[in-house]
C-alpha cells in the first residue's frame, strides 16, 4: 500500500499518477474532514473509467498508513505569491515532525518520500524524526531537472527522452545546475549551447516555481505529482535508478550531517547509493554554498 499524506493538489496529483501507473493501491490522509475522502471518490471514478484496479480510500485517521510499503509526504503549507520556500520554514517544521512521529508509529518499516518546503529542511527533520536513516528521500532535483530539460527542449529542438539534465545542491534558488554532466543526444550541453544562453535557461528554471505562482496563483502540483510517482515506481519495483535526491550526507562530497539534493541510485531500500560526480573547483564552490545555504535553515531549527 501507498500512503499520501495531504490531499492538497500535489498530494492528489501524486495519487492520479500513482494510479495511472498501477503501481500499488493508495490511501489518501489529510486533517480536514471530507478532503481526503472526496478526492478518493473522485480518483476511484477515474480507475473504473479507465479500467484501473486501484482501491484508493481517503481517511483522518493517520493509523489508517498501517502496514504502508510507501509513504509520500506532501502536507505543509504552499508557497503563496511574493513567498520564499524558506519563509514556510519554521510552520512547515512542525507539521513535518508530527507527520515523521505518526509514520515511526504506524509505518515503521516504509520507505518515505517528502515534497513539503523548504525541501532539503523537510527532509533533515524528517530524517531525524523517524530515525529510518536513507530510506527518508526529499523529492528536489527530478522537479528542477525537468524545468531546465523543458528549456533544453524549447532551444534545441531534441525530444525529452534525449535530454538528461543533471542539478544538484538545494531545491530552490541555490540549485547548481552541471551543464557538464548534461547531456542532449549523447552529446554534452557545453557543446550545444553556448555559456550564456546556458546561464540565461539555468536563471530562468530557478525562478519557474515563483514565475508559476505568479501566473496562476499556486505552486506547480502536476509536474510534482508526475515525479513523485516516478520515484515511487523506481522504489517499489527496486528500479536501481539514478535520480537527484535530497538525501542525508555523511561524508559523500566532502559534506556530513546535512540533507540536499545529489544523484542516487533509488531502489527498495530508498537511496542505495549516492553518485560522487567529478566536480571542477567552480561546481564545487557552488554545491558548497548551496550546502551552506541549508545548513543555515537547519541551524534554525529545534531538533
Amino acid at each position: 500500500m501507498i500512503t499520501v499524506v495531504g490531499s492538497g493538489k500535489v498530494g492528489t496529483s501524486a495519487a492520479l499518477h500513482i494510479a495511472l501507473k498501477e503501481l500499488d493501491d493508495i490511501t489518501l490522509i489529510d486533517i480536514v474532514e471530507g478532503l481526503p475522502q472526496g478526492e478518493a471518490i473522485d480518483l476511484s471514478n477515474m480507475c473504473a473509467i479507465l479500467g484501473l484496479d486501484v482501491t484508493i480510500k481517503g481517511t483522518n485517521d493517520f493509523s489508517e498508513m498501517r502496514g504502508s510499503d510507501l509513504v509520500i509526504v506532501t502536507a505543509g503549507l504552499p508557497r503563496k505569491a511574493g513567498m520564499t520556500r524558506e519563509e514556510l520554514l519554521q510552520k512547515n517544521a512542525g507539521i513535518v515532525r508530527d507527520i515523521g512521529e505518526k509514520i515511526r508509529e504506524y509505518a515503521p518499516d516504509s520507505r518515505v518520500i517528502i515534497t513539503t518546503n523548504p525541501l532539503d529542511a523537510m527532509t533533515y527533520v524528517l530524517y531525524k524524526t523517524t530515525g529510518f536513516g536513507r530510506r527518508v528521500m526529499g523529492f528536489s532535483g527530478i522537479l528542477d531537472a525537468s524545468r531546465l530539460s523543458y528549456l533544453i527542449r524549447n532551444e534545441t529542438g531534441i525530444s525529452y527522452t534525449s535530454i538528461d539534465s543533471m542539478v544538484i545542491g538545494q531545491h530552490g534558488e541555490a540549485m547548481v545546475f552541471l551543464p557538464k554532466h548534461s547531456y542532449v543526444g549523447g552529446r554534452r550541453l557545453t557543446e550545444i549551447l553556448s555559456s550564456e544562453k546556458i546561464k540565461e535557461i539555468v536563471e530562468r528554471a530557478k525562478g519557474m516555481g515563483a514565475e508559476i505562482i505568479k501566473l496562476r496563483g499556486y505552486s506547480s502540483n502536476y509536474a510534482p505529482g508526475a515525479g513523485l510517482a516516478v520515484m515511487a515506481e523506481a522504489v517499489l519495483k527496486d528500479q536501481k535508478k539514478v535520480i537527484s535526491t535530497a538525501t542525508y550526507l555523511d561524508g559523500e562530497y566532502g559534506v556530513r550531517d546535512v540533507c540536499i539534493g545529489v544523484p542516487a541510485v533509488i531502489g527498495r531500500d530508498g537511496v542505495e547509493e549516492i553518485i560522487e560526480l567529478p566536480l571542477d573547483e567552480e561546481e564545487r564552490k557552488a554545491f558548497q554554498e548551496s550546502v551552506e545555504y541549508v545548513r543555515k535553515l537547519i541551524s534554525q531549527l529545534s531538533l
